[in-house]
């Protein structure tokens, strides 16, 4: 069976295009094992605020979640290409394994 990886970092966008591939899925009657959730990957930045060294010791703490799921579907000419035609928001990027 062919997976379909998609990674993003807003979770909104990537479950509503998850929903969209499922929605083709079904429309098209294909076997398809539905949205797998795997682990968030938390990347943790810490910056001091003042880079001169002068003044106290105070430091910005930014995170970025990312946010993976995985969908398997049958193999179908006709379902792959109405998937590659649907309409993907720039954060997300989806990888095709055969």
């Amino acid at each position: 069976m062919p997976r379909i990886k998609l990674i993003g970092t807003d979770q909104k966008e990537l479950d509503e295009v998850c929903n969209q591939i499922l929605k083709v899925a079904e429309e098209l009657k294909v076997k398809h094992s539905g949205i797998i959730r795997l682990p968030t990957k938390v990347l943790h930045h810490t910056v001091r605020k003042t880079p001169c060294g002068d003044g106290s010791d105070t430091y910005e703490h930014w995170q970025l979640r990312i946010y993976k799921r995985i969908i398997d579907i049958e193999s179908n000419e006709k379902a792959f290409r109405e998937i590659m035609r649907l309409t993907v928001p720039p954060s997300i990027k989806i990888e095709i394994t055969v």
